[in-house]
């Protein structure tokens, strides 16, 4: 690919939007066709390609959305460090709309998703992927996190650090009783795209953090209506600019060269397959 770029960021349509000089680029993967073309552009002196998650039109839901061919898409196109800004529902009282919240952690509650490369099935090009068993103990960047949470300060943002991310399968919102029973975890705020994204990211050696705006307060976490599409849009809408300025800052503060683990996350095991 004659267009590169050094970090990705997977996010609505609109954070690309304010760039000069962006460039389209179709990415074909093994796995079939990304949410959507990626668009190149600079900020910060670095090369960023942005990748609508749900397509630029928002016309595929959190179980459709091909992550496999997204994250794949990224590394062909050179990038190795990746943010992912997502709409959430806080699972705590203080947690309410608008909260900011980086998380460290991740809990998988999907159901249906292709969540690794690494399952024996054959590509095209005949190659087969080996069995490969990944750690995944501590599933987001700490450098990524930090470079986050360090521009959302600049910004007068005081990002919650660290926290639990649940996952479920969408796109329904999630009942009062699973919400009350996801808070009585511990657990932080409930999204519907934050995995397998982390978990593809690192199967492919990428850093990957998450940028996680509180947009409700999830049902079993008040005591008025459950949460509406509406109400996530609006308040999603009332702060994409503020998450826009965070997340451009956030590019700039991640390191030229990494000193992160996360790029020999296959620790010398042989995938199978030749890794874009």
């Amino acid at each position: 690919m004659s267009e590169q770029a050094e970090i990705g960021v997977v996010g609505g349509s609109g954070f690309y939007s304010f760039l000069d000089d962006v460039t389209e680029v179709t990415v074909d993967t093994p796995y079939g066709e990304p949410s959507d073309s990626l668009f190149l552009g600079e900020l910060a002196g670095r090369r960023v390609a942005f990748l609508p998650r749900h397509g630029r039109k928002h016309h595929l839901p959190p179980h459709r959305i091909n992550y496999r061919a997204n994250m794949w898409a990224l590394r062909s196109a050179g990038v190795r460090q990746v943010l992912g800004p997502c709409a959430v529902g806080g699972l705590r009282p203080e947690y309410g709309p608008g909260t900011l919240l980086v998380p460290d952690q991740l809990v998988d509650r999907t159901k249906s998703r292709a969540q690794t490369y690494f399952d024996g099935e054959p590509l095209p090009d005949g190659s087969v992927p080996h069995v490969v068993h990944l750690t995944f103990a501590d599933p987001y960047c700490e450098t990524g996190r930090q470079a986050a949470l360090a521009a959302a300060r600049d910004h007068g943002w005081e990002a919650v650090d660290g926290g639990t991310m649940c996952v479920v399968e969408g796109p329904r919102f999630s009942t009062r009783a699973e919400s009350e029973w996801h808070a009585a975890q511990g657990w932080s705020v409930v999204g519907m795209t934050g995995h397998p994204e982390a978990a593809l990211a690192r199967e492919l050696g990428l850093c990957y953090a998450s940028l996680s705006l509180v947009t409700d307060l999830d049902a079993g976490a008040e005591s008025g209506e459950g949460v509406s599409h509406e109400e996530v849009l609006r308040v999603f809408g009332e702060n994409v600019g503020r998450l826009r300025k965070v997340l451009f800052d956030a590019v700039g503060k991640l390191p030229v060269e990494r000193a992160c683990g996360c790029g020999q996350a296959l620790g010398g095991l042989d995938p199978g397959i030749e890794l874009p």
